[in-house]
């Protein structure tokens, strides 16, 4: 009877780490980690995003952090979990969401990189431009990986037009 109940339990663990996906190459190089966080939130309509891709490139206690305009009009920002994110972020999915990098600045200094990162967004791939902005995103990088500490973005909508030289 323990010989089932191993080889059940053996079989059963095997399944789960068979069925879990490898994101190790997203998270290896700046490159690597931006192209991961902009084709991760980028879809056709209805089309589900892979949330744990998403998850594992953010540190446990990063913030993304958009800014905005509140009831009144005043800019505000509004820091917020990537689980938190998420949840925003699924109205999206019925419609249909890509973003994509226009430009990028990077910084480096130990274990900090700093990435200006200019992006457009549309509701399908080849649709019109719905809102173009610019993403300040810090990374930390430990002995293995790279991690996203931090999103902080603000997007033309607001009412500022992306200057000439990040576009």
């Amino acid at each position: 009877m323990k010989i089932v109940v191993l080889v059940v339990l053996s079989l059963v663990s095997l399944k789960t780490v068979s069925q879990s996906k490898d994101y190790s190459k997203d998270v290896q190089s700046i490159d690597g980690m931006i192209a991961a966080l902009y084709d991760v939130i980028s879809g056709e309509p209805n089309t589900s995003r892979d949330w744990d891709r998403f998850k594992n490139l953010f540190k446990a206690e990063a913030r993304l952090i958009p800014t905005r305009k509140d009831e009144k009009g005043k800019l505000i920002t509004k820091p917020m979990t990537p689980e938190e994110y998420i949840q925003l972020f699924q109205p999206r999915i019925a419609t249909g969401f890509f973003e994509k990098e226009l430009h990028r600045n990077t910084e480096e200094y130990g274990t900090i990189v700093h990435v200006f990162s200019t992006y457009e967004t549309r509701d399908t791939r080849t649709g019109p431009v719905t809102n173009r902005g610019i993403n300040s995103i810090q990374l930390f990088r430990d002995e293995s990986r790279y991690y996203i500490v931090s999103i902080f973005w603000c997007a033309e909508n607001l009412g500022f037009k992306l200057p000439t030289q990040y576009e």
